[in-house]
């Protein structure tokens, strides 16, 4: 086992590293940032000044080592907007970003478990159609829209909550109801599809047929088989806890790691984007590291393949 997750840590920490070095290359082809920060108008001498002092007039192949160089010594870069630590400037948001991404990964678990299972146990039936007509439409509409219609309705209609902001939190809302109800339609599908595989096998049959209750068949035996499929959403969901936070603190303007990333893009504060990079990078492999233990933990026969394979 311990040799097992060591491998899995050493591909976790390959992916970051690729993540990064992409970023890395496709941000300094996309655009000059002396041009983004200073303005087209600056004087050459300028221009020149502030690519040497952020290393950009050196070959791509040397700042790139240089980069990694400083990363594994701790030091992150700076900022190219105000001269502070990448760091420190991305990590005076996570905490904003946290105040609505956690609540919403609770909304969608206890929405979209439920209403999976729910939908799988009345297959065919019009509560079936019900919440997979609503689970549909929230898995396609898009969150920014989905967040604009609840803004037009519970801001401006009705009047009961803000539309943008980070004042109070009436402000957190909204935001957090659009990320909630847009992953628990996600996570609604796949328990419905994973509660569906499992009530067709053979050993549901063997224990209705042995005189359990129903209740007590889906509490034991179903229940548990379906997870296994359903905690590899969850770890995608949990994983794109900053990712998935882009669109809506945008739309909402809530000023978060999701925010701050927007608007580093498109000022090419290089070294904000390479650090919320990496920390999304981090993030997603980590989330799926822990589903990966927890799939051992679920299904022993897992656990068991695993110390096969390693011995």
């Amino acid at each position: 086992m311990v040799q097992y997750l060591l491998m899995k840590i050493f591909r976790a920490l390959i992916t970051v590293t690729l993540i990064v070095s992409a970023a890395f290359v496709v941000l300094r082809l996309s655009g000059d940032p002396a041009i983004i920060i200073l303005g087209p108008e600056a004087p050459p001498e300028a221009f020149a000044a502030f690519r040497k002092n952020w290393g950009l007039d050196q070959p791509i192949w040397v700042q790139y080592f240089k980069y990694f160089g400083a990363v594994f010594h701790g030091d992150l870069g700076n900022s190219m907007r105000d001269g502070r630590s990448a760091l420190v400037v991305v990590g005076e948001r996570i905490p904003l970003t946290l105040a609505i991404t956690l609540p919403a990964l609770f909304i969608k678990l206890c929405i979209g478990l439920p209403a999976g299972v729910t939908a799988a146990l009345y297959r065919n039936t019009w509560v079936d159609r019900l919440i997979m007509m609503v689970s549909v439409a929230g898995f396609t509409v898009p969150s920014f829209v989905l967040g604009l219609v609840l803004a037009m309705i519970f801001a401006v209609w009705l009047g009961w909550l803000p539309s943008g902001g980070s004042d109070t939190w009436a402000h957190a809302v909204l935001p957090t109801v659009t990320m909630g109800l847009v992953g628990a339609a996600v996570i609604a599908r796949f328990t419905r599809s994973a509660m569906l595989e499992v009530l067709g096998q053979p050993y549901i049959r063997t224990a209705s047929a042995k005189g359990l209750l129903w209740r007590d068949v889906v509490r034991n035996h179903a229940l548990p088989n379906a997870a296994i499929p359903t905690l590899t959403i969850v770890g995608f969901l949990v994983g794109s806890l900053v990712a998935g936070a882009v669109v809506v603190e945008s739309v909402f303007s809530w000023p978060g790691v999701g925010r701050l990333l927007v608007n580093a893009v498109a000022n090419r504060d290089l070294a904000v984007v390479q650090v919320i990079l990496l920390l999304v990078g981090l993030t997603m492999v980590g989330a799926n590291l822990a589903v990966d233990i927890l799939y051992g933990i679920v299904d022993p026969r897992l656990r068991i393949k695993r110390l096969q394979a390693g011995s």
